[in-house]
């Protein structure tokens, strides 16, 4: 079934129209505009021609008061007398909600709030779009017209798109400002050099780090990013003043230029929105203090070179500095426009970072632009000293299956250019030049690797079956699109989980419907004839947004997660349901809630899926019936199986946090992580009261979690009874090979016993006595 092919085109049509050029024009804008308020004028003119409505306004807040700010409609002599409370008015209302607000008749609003010679009478539509900088509310842009308007969805989104951008525009301005005021830049070269690094944990020249993405990666190391990411250009030779001028501003033009073809590369790949993060790096280009401070440096005889080192340096040290961790990595763009504007003074063309051989590349960091320009054909691994696992570096690495360490400390100090290395995930290590021996023992390990891929190879096309011929069903993890390549790849039987919340991970902000629909659709139809199991946003706990407004918690992992922040925010949550909905004309759809603790919250849940249902029915969509299932992660879930069989199609158990709540031990924290053990007879135990309370009530059961793709875990839970799994693409192969060895009875024996062991330790002696030549070769 498929929407309305009228409807379709006329949508993407008009998208297409309000929504492509967009970028380009607020991007000029920013280029035309000296300074935010000529910038802020001509976005409202911009905004209200391009909407054709008589008002466009945009107030921003300070100290906690809406300020007028620029606006074409209203009495232009409001501009900075008219300011409201975050509880006045339909823009305090907007700002309030953080959301969109878009009303008809506004005077009879309840939150309308008239203000005197405002001229706001005339005037029978009011849409507010909140304007936020990740976690940060800077303001709102409201939109009016004289005839009564029901704006609609496309013109929401393009204004969405508009109001992000202009965010990103007014944080960088104030930022800035605050720079100046705040730091006035007093830090001395001393302090300067010495740097922020932590001193690197080596040992017999290995650095140990946390894992990015698995794999191992044996080369020659190439680094990125001496001194503002340019190693070869030194300071220049003292010539005429004008002359010194003259390429300091050539530099600074062409660095803008050349911001504008990274936002729209960065665009095509990865989307509009997080290619935002370059209306902010033209702000900043045509920052005035900055521009003055250079030139100031340069009449005092200094060298170009030096002055754009210099005063970047000082910036971005001054932002390390600061104790607001926002303003900490805002410290990474003025370093990417230090890189920009050096290199282009040098003359260096910055099209693409051609790798010279194949190499591990060695960063502090990967900035946007790196990301933009990189030649992934040649990276063997990946070594960062920052630690963002969930950076877009370490993203790209994983959909490329590129191997990746995070928060290796000092590695770009330790590691020459050229040197040997070896980077094992597994371990958490980069070894520096290691002995030839050590080599050879990778070497080896690596060829082994590769030959015993090849070798399960066969497994692609068969089904997962016993000796005896009982089959199972072996489904993929996924997160990313790049992962629906690799689950086809390995034959997996369709998607039993796919993690929603990775594509909300790698944005600047929430993506709207058809955003999500598209991604969705692309899953879907990856998987013809085959289920996709598609998982509501799961965040909270390890997993956090960076532009989401989330509270301060002693015990994350106890708090506000999961389904608890979607009805929280239902207006979100009913939009991604929608999207997973509209995704469900293309193919066999299947939705499921996270970390469910009562009936009450499947029946709320339920609700919100049937208002989707009816809001898309009116829009024109015949949607399919789409099977609804929860996530058993709590053992008090477990406790009411037999209640949630009554609300729900199918069971899911995560058995990540399930593990994590019965054993009392964060799987995320090496001080406890003996503790945390999937073998554990309470573990075993739960899981076996699952099974039982799924066959009693004639309902799916699939396991999920990182437990089913170990072999020794997967082996018991096959004796258990367990006949769906989902499971990270790779381990498909092996998992196959282990299960065509192996009959039912034989895995129905160890696994009653293992239910009657009194540690992790006594089972896991159980199935290598038992089976332990089998699972061995497949670790």
């Amino acid at each position: 079934m498929v929407p309305p092919q009228s409807i379709r085109n006329t949508d993407d049509a008009r998208d297409e129209r309000l929504g492509l050029s967009t970028l380009e024009d607020i991007s000029k804008l920013i280029l035309q505009s000296q300074g935010l308020e000529e910038t802020l004028r001509n976005i409202v003119r911009l905004v209200a021609g391009r909407m054709q409505t008589e008002v466009c306004s945009i107030y921003l807040l300070d100290d906690e008061r809406l300020v007028l700010r620029a606006t074409i409609g209203l009495a232009l002599d409001a501009v900075g007398r008219i300011s409201l409370g975050l509880d006045e008015g339909l823009i305090g209302y907007t700002a309030e909600t953080r959301n969109v607000v878009n009303v008809d008749e506004p005077q009879s609003h309840p939150r309308f709030h008239y203000i005197a010679d405002s001229n706001e009478e005339i005037y029978h539509s009011f849409l507010g779009i909140p304007l936020h900088d990740r976690q940060r509310m800077i303001g709102v842009m409201a939109i009016q017209t004289i005839e009564p308007r029901q704006f609609n969805a496309i013109e929401i989104s393009t204004l969405t798109t508009i109001a992000f951008q202009l965010s990103a525009v007014v944080a960088s301005a104030r930022l800035m400002d605050r720079l100046e005021r705040e730091s006035q830049l007093r830090v001395d070269a001393s302090t300067h050099a010495a740097g922020h690094q932590p001193s690197a944990t080596i040992t017999d020249s290995i650095l140990k780090g946390e894992l990015g993405f698995g794999g191992v990666a044996i080369g020659p190391a190439f680094l990125i990013d001496e001194e503002l990411g340019v190693a070869d250009i030194g300071d220049d030779e003292p010539v005429e003043l004008e002359s010194k001028l003259d390429r300091l501003a050539d530099a600074f033009e062409k660095s803008k230029i050349e911001t504008l073809c990274l936002e729209k590369r960065l665009a095509q790949r990865l989307g509009e929105e997080d290619a935002a993060i370059f209306h902010s790096h033209l702000m900043i280009l045509q920052d005035r203090v900055l521009i003055d401070k250079l030139r100031g440096h340069i009449h005092d005889g200094r060298s170009v070179t030096w002055s754009i080192k210099h005063v970047i340096g000082e910036y971005v040290n001054a932002f390390q500095r600061m104790d607001d961790p926002y303003l900490q990595e805002r410290a990474a763009d003025m370093e990417d426009i230090g890189r920009r504007l050096l290199a282009n003074l040098g003359g260096q063309v910055r099209d693409v970072i051609a790798l010279p051989y194949d190499a591990i590349v060695v960063a502090k960091s990967l900035l946007p632009s790196d990301i933009a320009m990189l030649d992934h054909a040649k990276i063997l691994g990946l070594v960062l000293e920052a630690s963002d696992s969930n950076g877009h570096a370490v993203i790209i690495a994983k959909s490329l299956g590129i191997p990746a360490l995070v928060g290796v400390a000092g590695a770009s100090r330790h590691v020459e250019p050229g040197a040997n290395l070896i980077l094992d995930s597994a371990s958490r290590a980069l070894h520096i030049d290691p002995a030839q021996s050590i080599q050879d023992e990778y070497r080896r390990l690596k060829i082994d690797g590769v030959r015993q891929q090849e070798a399960l190879q066969q497994y692609k096309d068969r089904d997962a079956v016993t000796v005896d011929g009982t089959r199972v069903s072996l489904r993929a993890n996924i997160g990313l699109l790049s992962d629906v390549a690799i689950a086809q790849q390995h034959g997996a039987l369709g998607v039993g989980l796919y993690r929603t919340e990775l594509p909300y991970m790698s944005r600047a902000s929430f993506p709207d419907r058809q955003t999500q629909y598209e991604i969705y659709r692309r899953v879907v139809e990856g998987f013809p004839g085959q289920p996709v199991t598609v998982r509501t946003l799961d965040i909270g706990g390890d997993k956090m947004l960076p532009y989401f407004d989330s509270p301060k918690e002693l015990n994350p992992f106890l708090g506000w997660r999961s389904v608890r922040v979607s009805l929280d925010h239902r207006e979100m949550f009913q939009t991604q349901i929608e999207a997973v909905l509209m995704a469900a004309t293309h193919g066999n759809v299947r939705l499921m809630f996270p970390m469910v603790t009562t009936i009450d919250e499947i029946a709320a849940c339920k609700e919100i899926v049937a208002n989707a249902r009816q809001s898309l029915s009116d829009q024109g969509w015949d949607i399919p019936h789409v099977p609804v299932g929860v996530m058993i992660e709590v053992p008090g879930a477990v406790a009411l199986a037999d209640h949630f069989a009554k609300e729900v199609d199918f069971f899911a158990l995560g058995t990540n946090d399930l593990i994590q709540y019965l054993l009392a031990a964060d799987r995320a924290n090496p001080a406890v992580s003996r503790y945390y053990d999937s073998l554990h007879p309470a573990v075993l135990s739960s899981i076996a009261q699952m099974v039982a309370a799924a066959k009693r009530c004639g309902r799916e059961l699939c396991i999920c979690g990182e437990m089913a793709s170990d072999p020794a875990c997967f082996a018991i839970l096959v004796g258990l009874g367990l006949r769906e799994f989902s499971v990270s693409s790779p381990s498909i192969f092996g998992l196959k090979a282990l299960l065509s060895r192996l009959d039912i009875d034989q895995l129905t024996m160890m696994s009653q016993q293992a239910l009657t062991q009194a540690s992790g330790n006594h089972v896991r002696q159980l199935v290598d006595a038992m089976i332990g030549d089998e699972t061995e070769s497949l670790r």
